[in-house]
């Protein structure tokens, strides 16, 4: 599996690069002043859930105890442990999409750099963790951004308003994150009326069963799956596709 990882990467990155970046980024805060932060991101995203910025930060801020829970998760299985140890990235430096995209069709590593092509996504475009001071939560917290759209890309699931409010109902069942839990809460009532209609008659019942019944998918070793049929993949990690309606 480590030779998969060469084979698609641009380089490695080290435990100590991370935690010079995060050193580098971190803002501290006092209890007063994160309370603040909280409830100001919390109105700006609810006004414009397009602000990833406060998106970023209500997560940083208001997440302690859920990036606690799952770290347990990780720890859990020996992949999952094996990200924490290793603190592998996902950006242009460390993935060649080139090399992905030559993959064969429905393996893990074309899916995802054909989802990120047609949605003109770059892996770049994740902010960095700023008001987290511990380091292995730090880091836990960047690898949620930067696992997200692999999320989208492996449960095929579009970047629209109804797409990111299910993938969002997934990640706040599996990750407790509570701003995953308020996106999917707050992000249905911006549905329209025909996409409400699809959200809870299937992508609701889908998204909680998949978050509920999936693997964790923080606890994946994507980099290490990338030429993994996506079939088998579902099949391994308990995910059953929702049909298009």
């Amino acid at each position: 599996m480590q030779r998969c990882i060469r084979r698609f990467s641009i380089s490695v990155s080290k435990n100590e690069s991370f935690v010079e970046e995060m050193q580098k980024n971190f803002i501290p805060t006092s209890p007063f002043q994160r309370t603040l932060l909280a409830w100001g991101s919390a109105a700006v995203s609810l006004l414009n859930p397009y602000r990833g910025d406060m998106i970023a930060c209500l997560g940083e801020v208001t997440g302690e105890n859920a990036l606690n829970h799952m770290k347990a998760k990780m720890l859990e299985t020996s992949e999952g442990s094996e990200i924490l140890w290793e603190r592998p990235r996902i950006n242009s430096k460390t993935v060649s999409f080139n090399k992905l995209l030559d993959l064969p069709e429905n393996t893990v590593g074309r899916v995802y750099a054909e989802f990120m092509r047609d949605n003109n996504i770059t892996a770049d475009s994740r902010l960095p963790v700023q008001f987290i001071s511990d380091p292995e939560l730090a880091y836990i917290m960047q690898r949620y951004r930067e696992v997200h759209d692999l999320v989208h890309a492996t449960l095929f699931m579009k970047t629209t308003m109804l797409g990111e409010v299910t993938i969002k109902w997934v990640e706040g069942i599996q990750t407790k994150l509570p701003m995953c839990i308020n996106g999917g809460i707050w992000g249905a009532g911006r549905l329209k009326p025909k996409h409400r209609h699809l959200y809870l008659r299937y992508y609701l019942p889908w998204a909680i069963k998949t978050g509920t019944r999936a693997k964790f998918m923080q606890g994946i070793y994507f980099e290490k799956r990338w030429d993994q049929d996506i079939n088998e993949f579902h099949k391994e990690m308990n995910i059953i596709r929702l049909l298009k309606k």
